[in-house]
């Protein structure tokens, strides 16, 4: 899922040519998604015929396509070829939105739970150990936001290490060479890292709880024009969660499909969803998209994005980027708002109003 950040100057140009810039009402809409164990709820309802079924119920059609490459994903949506799709918090801030793209995170469906992580050679291993080492990670990702937070809670700074750029698909072949001694990474590849024998995992996601979301993000433009389309994405998310849960064999056999449709087997994805914090109920989504907790950490995300220069060449301050929250409250410039968490769908299900 997480891969290199595209340039916010590259995604407003991606953005120029917006075909969604003036949306108006419609009856058709597509999204898409990559494989990720918090999104493969996605992949269950549109093939079982839970997002039909929502969409005829609000009279219109969504088609939910899976991509093959994340960040391609993210820069069609930016594009306008679709009018959603699934993408980290970061990365919403950092393409869509500060490329002039108004996106709304319509659902934030899970947080890291300890997924993502470091892992250094050598039993007993601290983070104050990484001081004056490389670090290889994919740089510009989660990986590095992530390496950055563990630094700071450790009393140091990026000036104290040195970051490798390696790629999600070589950094599991790279920890094996005697040349690289740490890596940031998330799983299946931490958990790679992390078996191999006289390791140490210094830090994971589960320490900074909250901060590296999974979300889907739709056009708000278009989720304005089309309501329709907020009503019936939350509906079957809601729905294909709450199916996920308990031990009956229907919630077995959607588990089995979610698994093999990631290519891992029950036991693999299970594992994976054991840390990944996905929200089980609406009402526990709405809790976390309207917690005081939520700006402060997408504050947090603003300030790792402009000082590695992910907000755009005319980005005077970590506050170029507008975001809106729960209860009109808004961080960054209040005339640029580009990105924002409206929990007015999840509120409408965790009511019972869908």
């Amino acid at each position: 899922m997480r891969k290199p950040l595209l340039t916010a100057l590259f995604a407003a140009g991606l953005a120029a040519f917006s075909l969604s810039a003036s949306a108006a009402a419609k009856n058709s809409f597509n999204l898409c998604w990559t494989i990720y164990a918090g999104w493969m709820p996605w992949e269950y309802a549109a093939s079982h015929g839970i997002v039909d079924k929502w969409a005829k119920k609000y009279g219109i059609e969504i088609k939910v396509t899976q991509l093959n490459d994340y960040i391609e994903s993210i820069n069609q949506y930016t594009a306008g070829q679709f009018d959603g799709c699934t993408m980290t918090n970061m990365d919403a801030l950092t393409i869509p939105a500060a490329g002039g793209v108004d996106s709304t995170a319509l659902i934030v469906s899970d947080f890291s739970n300890g997924n993502d992580g470091i892992v250094i050679k050598g039993e007993g291993k601290t983070l104050a150990d990484l001081k004056g080492m490389n670090v290889n990670l994919v740089e510009l990702s989660v990986s590095h936001y992530l390496l950055a937070r563990a630094l700071e809670n450790a009393r140091l700074s990026e000036k104290d290490v040195k970051t490798v750029n390696t790629s999600d698909a070589d950094i599991a072949a790279a920890f094996n060479t005697d040349d690289v001694q740490a890596v940031t990474t998330w799983n299946p590849m931490l958990a790679e890292a992390r078996a191999k024998p006289g390791t140490t995992e210094v830090f994971n996601s589960s320490q900074v709880p909250g901060e590296i979301m999974d979300m889907m993000v739709v056009n708000s433009t278009v989720l304005k024009d089309n309501p329709a389309l907020g009503k019936a994405l939350t509906g079957a998310w809601f729905e294909t969660v709450a199916l996920m849960q308990g031990e009956s064999a229907e919630t077995r056999a959607a588990l089995e499909h979610m698994a093999k449709a990631s290519g891992t087997d029950l036991a693999g994805y299970q594992s994976q969803l054991a840390t990944t914090k996905l929200f089980a109920t609406a009402q526990e989504a709405l809790a976390f998209a309207t917690s005081p907790k939520l700006p402060a950490t997408m504050d947090k995300v603003a300030a790792f994005s402009f000082a590695h220069g992910l907000l755009g060449e005319g980005a005077k301050s970590a506050e170029a980027v507008g975001m809106s929250f729960a209860g009109g409250l808004t961080t960054g410039d209040a005339q640029n708002l580009k990105l924002r968490f409206d929990p007015t769908y999840v509120q409408m299900a965790a009511d019972g109003k869908l």
